[in-house]
């Protein structure tokens, strides 16, 4: 979420540092949180194809062990969002300091934006529920920002990244956790639910535990600095080359490669719990994805396809505030109410598509008038 904007972190003009396959990817990423998956959700109702009952299925998330593709939404932006560090951050001038003081000062304003979308207006203080995806986006984004600032080689960062899954393994592993005992990795008996239950304030969304947690957020920053990793290789590598697809590939396999095999091993993938195993899958595999993109979109230049997509990558937190603040499903059942009554069991599937598509074309206004939500 920063990359290509002003100091001020106010509408800057979209920069030449930008890749266009970042900004596709992460709009790509963002329209499935903000209706498209509402859309096949609702098809796969009304058309008993065996294709999208089979995707109906991936579209919604494990109870609490394994990996579906939607359990990669979340973890996917985190590691577009270190990506971007490296890029952003290579036009800042100043002492370290003072760059730190920037990236905790977004950082905490992620947090407040979080609790904010999750209620804090309502003042309800007793339920007021303070954990949340922008609090992890920005804490995560926070951490990985640091560790980038004040290391120079690759090295030292991947050096980071394996201490920190390291201690959360370890944690989550070998810690005895009072009633239960070590290496008990359910809703109640894993290291995060005690940390949450002890120490998190506020109230906590899974009950027990919050996936977005204490523990959650410090691992989830493996995961941006991942993507610290990739930025750094595309920057050190100047213009687009074709040569880097097969690099991103081969280190996005090893990851998958290395999930795969703690979870072989009985340490299975848990997004509730962001443990590393789940870590390695979504970090390899959101590599990989971020491989295709990169291949697709910017070595053909002459013909932008995905522009679309970039229009929404481009103003992520602008569309995921207003999905919490505008009514978009009224304003579609304004405009086409009359025509999904008249559409028998495909209504629903109308005023979604009606939903995302208003959705799009406000993006698409403040694209045209440069108009982007930073922070």
């Amino acid at each position: 979420m920063t990359d290509g904007v002003d100091s001020q972190g106010h509408g800057a003009a979209p920069s030449s540092r930008r890749l266009k396959s970042l900004d596709a990817l992460r709009g790509f990423d963002m329209l499935w949180i903000v209706g498209l998956a509402e859309i096949f959700r609702e098809w796969a109702m009304v058309d008993s194809a065996p294709w999208l009952s089979r995707m109906n299925e991936q579209l919604e998330h494990v109870e609490w062990a394994g990996l579906r593709a939607y359990d990669l939404i979340f973890p996917t932006f985190m590691f577009l969002s270190g990506i971007s560090i490296p890029l952003a951050m290579a036009g800042k001038s100043g002492s370290k300091g003072k760059l730190l003081l920037g990236i905790w000062r977004r950082a905490l304003t992620l947090v407040l934006l979080g609790a904010v979308y999750n209620g804090l207006l309502k003042l309800d203080f007793e339920h007021q529920r303070w954990a949340s995806v922008l609090g992890q986006i920005g804490i995560a984004y926070g951490i990985a920002a640091t560790i980038h600032l004040f290391t120079s080689t690759w090295k030292g960062r991947t050096a980071a990244v394996v201490i920190i899954l390291a201690v959360v393994a370890a944690l989550q592993l070998l810690v005895p956790v009072p009633g239960y005992g070590a290496g008990v990795l359910t809703e109640h008996g894993i290291f995060n639910a005690w940390l949450d239950r002890k120490f998190l304030p506020g109230r906590l969304n899974g009950g027990h535990f919050d996936p977005e947690g204490i523990l959650c957020i410090f691992c989830a920053s493996a995961l941006t600095l991942s993507g610290v990793l990739t930025g750094s290789f595309l920057k050190s590598r100047g213009t687009p080359r074709l040569s880097t697809v097969p690099v991103l590939v081969a280190a996005g396999a090893a990851s998958i490669l290395i999930g795969w095999a703690c979870w072989r091993l009985g340490y299975p993938p848990i997004k509730s719990a962001w443990n590393p195993t789940f870590n390695f899958l979504a970090a390899g595999i959101a590599a990989n994805v971020f491989a295709l993109f990169h291949l697709l979109v910017d070595f053909v230049p002459k013909f932008n396809w995905s522009l679309p997509l970039q229009v929404v990558g481009m103003n992520p937190l602008t569309i995921y505030l207003l999905n919490r603040i505008v009514p978009f499903m009224e304003i579609s059942t304004f405009f086409l109410g009359g025509v999904a009554a008249r559409s028998g069991k495909w209504g629903e599937v109308i005023l979604w598509g009606g939903l995302l598509t208003i959705e799009w074309l406000l993006l698409y206004f403040l694209y045209r008038k440069k108009i982007f939500l930073r922070v």
